[in-house]
């Protein structure tokens, strides 16, 4: 997707695997807010369509926000002074017992047993490698 550079050569293998079913993408529906505002603040169609069409073929499987969710978010907020909903992010991929949560955000660090990979971070490696 459009804006997605410097990040495009990470997320595209990614998204890929998603699409042939090799990988699975979770999230929480919170991930929805996040992916259309700004499409929908800046009136770009295209983009609003380009989400709305990963979420619909199921490229990102968007969890259940359940009461044990909000209750781990609560402790995971409580601990780490993560915003509520990145705790709601934190504390869902703790419950799918995520293999990687991919973000760009370090504060995602501070939360123990969740295995983070920065985007920034994955770039240099991949600029020195």
């Amino acid at each position: 997707m459009k804006g997605w550079s410097p990040y495009r050569t990470l997320l595209e293998p990614m998204w890929r695997a998603a699409q042939d079913e090799n990988l699975t993408l979770v999230s929480s529906p919170i991930l929805v807010i996040e992916a259309l505002v700004k499409p929908l603040r800046d009136g770009n169609a295209a983009i609003e369509t380009q989400y709305r069409q990963l979420f619909e073929v199921g490229a990102v499987r968007l969890l259940d926000a359940s009461l044990q969710v909000f209750e781990d978010a609560a402790r995971l907020r409580a601990a780490s002074g993560l915003r509520t909903p990145d705790a709601i992010h934190a504390a869902t991929a703790l419950r799918a017992d995520c293999a990687l949560f991919v973000t760009n955000d370090n504060d995602f660090r501070r939360v123990p047993d969740l295995p983070v990979a920065v985007l920034d971070d994955l770039l240099v490696e991949d600029s020195q490698g």
